[in-house]
């Protein structure tokens, strides 16, 4: 999913008291739901989730959006918006969505209640597909609020368990491989299986070999004799002989379709055996990519007063000799802003937090910018307002300005020391682009 802000009615349950049961309770729509019908707060996930990136610019340059094709998150924000009324854009983004996930939608169609639309999303999330089942679980004709509700909420916690999708790719990755495990099986048992009956094709093919030979000399035998056989043979030898060789041709044909069918076999076996070990290379990926993040995520707690660690052996460059610097700070996790506030001390830098506009007004970012040396923002944990006034207020005012993804203390802490390398730019010259 991507990055947005988490609205306020998805922190509660239908404002915190349970929905009553009773007759006033709206029935069910006559029919499925159009992308326009849904509330607004699931349209950020339908297009981030559903959508392919490369497919989302093939519509920004058919449509001509106003956003810059090579900002991503600029492309997203601007689809989201336009897809809650219904319009041009809207109304092709729904036949894409019709035509891509049609065969999902015909299978949920078999359900003829609330229960079953969640039931089958849930089994459908246990195998780690979601793109199609979500798109037709919220606009099912029997799917609840609640049901769409569950299904926005489930999809919003798998992007903050594992980030950016990687929980739908391992499970399907688990998927895979147990398939692929199943698979290899069963082409173990059926080489094995064309193994012997290689086998006894080579004893037919010597059989065929030596009756054919035994074929030969008869043939040519019996040339020598036809002129004698001629004269008391009433030809039935003849006959015999040519149904003889028409057995041995059908045979033939068969040995060759046999030896055909063990050639694909064995062109299968080895796609399948290049298959595992693409499977492998990228597990043993995943488990190195896994390390580095906890061997970051053990820095950055030693880096916060969790352990002690030597001077010489902190990843951290130490603090500058000069005056400190002013670094903005806008979005990111509020509960990790005690955090960033120490690497940027141990960085000589005086760290000032805006929330993104969860709780902090807005109105406030200008002259906080103004006062700030630099700025950074991570962008995949910052609303989409505060993400385009923070671009356009840096690049009025010249302020150097670092988006990056990643909200965590790792990621400030990179960010941080590229503002203390200098490494910063101008918004939408040469800086991270949003997911």
């Amino acid at each position: 999913m991507k990055a947005e802000a988490i609205p306020s009615a998805f922190a509660t349950e239908q404002g915190g008291n349970a929905v009553s049961t009773a007759p006033t309770l709206a029935a069910a729509p006559a029919r499925r739901l159009k992308l326009w019908d849904l509330d607004e707060k699931y349209h950020c996930p339908v297009i981030g989730t559903c959508v392919p990136m490369d497919e989302l610019v093939r519509f920004a340059r058919r449509f001509r959006f106003a956003a810059d094709p090579g900002d991503e998150f600029a492309l997203h924000a601007e689809a989201v918006a336009l897809s809650l009324h219904r319009n041009g854009f809207a109304e092709a983004l729904q036949k894409y969505l019709e035509r891509k996930y049609a065969m999902t939608v015909r299978q949920f169609n078999v359900a003829h209640g609330d229960h079953e639309v969640r039931a089958m999303w849930r089994e459908s999330l246990g195998r780690g597909e979601v793109a199609a089942p979500m798109w037709a679980t919220l606009t099912h004709k029997h799917a609840s609020d609640d049901t769409r509700h569950t299904v926005y909420a489930d999809i919003h916690m798998l992007s903050h368990q594992v980030g950016a999708g990687q929980a739908a790719d391992a499970r399907r990755l688990a998927f895979l491989e147990k398939e692929n495990a199943e698979q290899r099986r069963g082409l173990v048992a059926e080489r094995r299986e064309a193994e012997r009956r290689n086998a006894t094709l080579a004893r037919q093919v010597e059989e065929l070999q030596a009756r054919l030979a035994r074929s030969t000399r008869a043939e040519q035998d019996a040339e020598a004799l036809r002129a004698r056989l001629a004269r008391f043979e009433d030809g039935s030898v003849v006959v015999d002989m040519g149904r003889r060789l028409a057995i041995l041709e059908i045979a033939n044909q068969r040995l060759l379709a046999e030896s055909n069918r063990v050639w694909v076999l064995e062109k299968t076996l080895a796609a399948c055996r290049a298959e595992a070990t693409r499977f492998a290379t990228e597990r043993n990926q995943f488990a190195a990519e896994a390390d580095a993040l906890e061997r970051v995520l053990m820095t950055d707690e030693a880096c916060a007063g969790e352990c002690a660690l030597d001077q010489d052996d902190c990843p951290l460059p130490p603090p500058a000799a000069n005056e400190r610097r002013s670094v903005l700070c806008v979005g990111g996790r509020t509960a990790l802003v005690a955090q960033y506030r120490n690497l940027a001390q141990r960085l000589g830098i005086r760290l000032v937090h805006h929330d993104g506009g969860q709780e902090e007004a807005l109105s406030r970012l200008p002259d906080m910018i103004a006062g700030a040396d630099a700025v950074i923002c991570p962008t995949d944990c910052v609303s989409h307002s505060a993400y385009y006034q923070l671009k356009n207020q840096c690049r009025r005012s010249g302020k150097p300005c670092l988006l990056f993804k990643g909200a965590g203390v790792s990621s400030v802490a990179l960010a941080l020391a590229r503002v203390t390398a200098g490494q910063t730019s101008l918004p939408g010259v040469a800086s991270d682009a949003p997911a």
